[in-house]
């Protein structure tokens, strides 16, 4: 398959989150924020493709009895080396994340790719997979993070210039804010229940497209 395709695959018909449903903890509690969706989208993407590798280049070599706990040490050791990097140069992003970075070793996503892929598979393919799933869980969380954030908070991008230092002069602080939401903001979409709904949304939409296409 192409990377064309598997980037197609990934990201839209076989979407981790809105194809998949999984993924979903991280998805509905990190969104708050387009910042904090992108923190929590590249952190696992990294993950997801540097646990894949080993597992891939350890194929052979791990008992099957435990391959699971095995697993499962891997992603724990690149999850703590991404949460002391994200402590040591964005504290802040690791703040906002809270207790749900170090559970990236948990994310169902990157198991369920160890499993059923890397463990299967050399390591480019592995690699690659990782890149795709990776980027589609972030596709993911950036769409429910911007509009979350949008409805909820009345701005767009606030706090991405902390993240990403090289946009300090093009980006305020606080974001863009947009006068009609920003004066009258729906602050529920913010809040765990604002999650939810903006999945479900997501997921009509989606269902609504697909219908049409069928209907085609």
């Amino acid at each position: 398959m192409k990377f064309s395709e598997r980037l197609k695959a990934g990201v839209i018909l076989d979407n981790p989150v809105f194809m998949q449903t999984i993924g979903l903890c991280p998805a509905l509690a990190t969104t708050t924020s387009f910042a904090n969706a992108i923190g929590m989208g590249v952190a696992a993407t990294v993950v997801l493709i540097c646990s894949n590798v080993v597992i891939s280049a350890l194929r052979k070599f791990i008992p099957e009895k435990v391959r699971i706990a095995c697993f499962i040490s891997i992603i724990a050791t690149f999850v703590t080396l991404i949460q002391m990097l994200l402590n040591a140069y964005v504290p802040a992003l690791a703040a906002s994340l809270g207790l749900f970075l170090p559970l990236i070793v948990v994310n169902c996503i990157i198991l369920g790719r160890a499993e059923a892929y890397a463990s299967k598979n050399k390591v480019l393919p592995s690699a690659l997979d990782g890149v795709v799933m990776g980027l589609g869980f972030t596709f993911a969380l950036v769409l429910m993070g911007f509009f979350r954030e949008l409805l909820g908070g009345g701005t767009v991008f606030a706090g991405l210039s902390d993240l990403l230092p090289f946009l300090a002069g093009i980006l305020p602080s606080k974001g863009f804010a947009i006068p009609f939401l920003n004066s009258n903001p729906m602050t529920m979409m913010i809040l765990p229940a604002g999650g939810f709904l903006m999945m479900g949304f997501i997921f009509a939409v989606i269902q609504k497209v697909m219908a049409g296409k069928e209907d085609k």
